[in-house]
């Protein structure tokens, strides 16, 4: 099942728990503004290349719209829709004030040169510009793009609106990005799993976790987990898997993913087939790479019992479904892996204040911030008597609800 058939799923199951009425139900599933531009550069080679760019504008009843920009050969506006939709629930359940967007370009980043991508950037940014702005529409990093590419962003928009660091978040220290973002959603993975653990009474000392994906969020939450106390059994890539029963030296194994591109042959571990890592035996489970990981084909194996989703999707509702009968305990994306955006809420609050904090302040406002997320989702879960990811959809779509219906939007 693609990304935007289970949102839309979940849409609306939660809408249905919430009693919403059918009106305004479609009114929030119908994004606010749909973009696609054509983007011509001069290759190094002097040729001509055309790409298409796209961005969706899903919802603005809480604040300005939020969301990343990626760069992939399959920008496919099915998923960018889904995502986008994704974050306008994303952002509420974590209560910062912004709406949902996403964006991207098609393109294979690694066959350009950086100089084809800064023009690539800079003539989207062009075409965007009156369209994206402080308390509009503020982009962030996804896949295939990067600090980097938030600075030539940034620079773009200001050349038309004045000096405007607020526009996207993400950036380079050097220019306002907040300390702390780097490992922001790894963080919040770390903060979640240490309240849903003391929810059952238990620690991240006494758990054994297995992660797939070791990119930014999967690393820091690796580092972060290991430096808790908690034994990382397992680890995969796109390079491979490496199992240690005695739990992975994380500190040796960073050193090694950055020297050899990948995990694979690392000596500290046993090598193990990448998608073993999903059903090998551990008690937390974090999938923090691709979506659509966990399905029908390999839940039943799943050996955890608790999945804190890390990645965007990792688990198709139908695995959800046997997941839940078999009593594993998912904590959703929408709820887990936010600790990036709101980190990224940080960062624009001190550059609009053009006040910065330093990383003790941001990680101790993240910590409250998903304390009280969870909070706010287990209160869903007791009112409509649902699962943490339909607490989680609930809270967010009733809090997007209920402003539209304030603003007077509603049909």
């Amino acid at each position: 099942m693609n990304a935007l058939a289970a949102t839309s799923r979940n849409f609306k199951q939660a809408a249905k728990l919430l009693g919403l009425d059918s009106k305004l139900e479609r009114s929030l599933l119908i994004p606010f503004r749909e973009i696609k531009v054509e983007c011509t550069i001069p290759k190094d080679d002097g040729t001509l290349a055309s790409f298409v760019g796209f961005r969706v504008q899903h919802d603005n009843a809480r604040g300005p719209m939020k969301g990343g920009i990626r760069y992939h050969p399959e920008v496919d506006p099915d998923e960018v829709n889904a995502l986008a939709q994704l974050m306008t629930w994303k952002t509420a359940v974590a209560n910062i004030p912004y709406g949902g967007a996403k964006g991207g370009i098609g393109c294979a980043p690694e066959q350009l040169s950086v100089s084809e991508l800064e023009r690539l950037t800079r003539v989207f940014t062009q075409k965007i510009h009156d369209l994206i702005g402080i308390h509009t529409d503020v982009p962030a990093p996804d896949m295939g793009t990067n600090p980097q590419t938030m600075a030539w962003i940034l620079d773009e928009y200001s050349k038309f609106h004045g000096y405007s660091p607020a526009v996207v978040t993400g950036k380079p220290i050097d220019l306002g990005g907040s300390l702390g973002r780097d490992a922001a959603t790894g963080r919040g993975v770390l903060f979640a799993i240490q309240a849903l653990l003391e929810e059952y009474g238990k620690s991240i000392s006494d758990q054994r976790f297995a992660i797939q994906g070791f990119g930014n969020v999967g690393s820091w939450a690796a580092q972060l987990i290991s430096e808790a106390g908690g034994k990382v059994v397992a680890v995969s890539d796109v390079s491979g898997a490496v199992k240690n029963d005695n739990g992975l030296d994380i500190q040796k194994l960073l050193k090694h993913s950055l020297e050899s591109r990948g995990v694979k042959g690392f000596s500290g571990g046993d090598a193990l087939n990448q998608n073993s890592v999903l059903i090998e035996d551990c008690d937390v489970l974090i999938p923090a790479a691709l979506g659509g990981v966990i399905n029908r084909e390999n839940a039943n194996d799943i050996r955890a019992k608790f999945i804190i989703e890390a990645a965007n999707h990792p688990t198709d509702p139908e695995a959800d479904e046997i997941l839940s009968k078999k009593g594993v305990i998912i904590l959703p994306d929408i709820f887990a892996n936010s600790g990036g955006v709101t980190v990224s809420y940080f960062e624009w609050v001190q550059n609009i204040q053009g006040f910065m904090w330093d990383e003790e302040k941001v990680n101790f406002e993240l910590k409250n911030y998903m304390i009280r997320g969870f909070k706010d989702v287990k209160e869903m879960c007791k009112t409509h008597n649902c699962d943490l990811r339909m607490g989680a959809f609930t809270l967010g779509i009733n809090r997007v609800a209920r402003a539209t219906v304030l603003r007077g939007w509603e049909a």
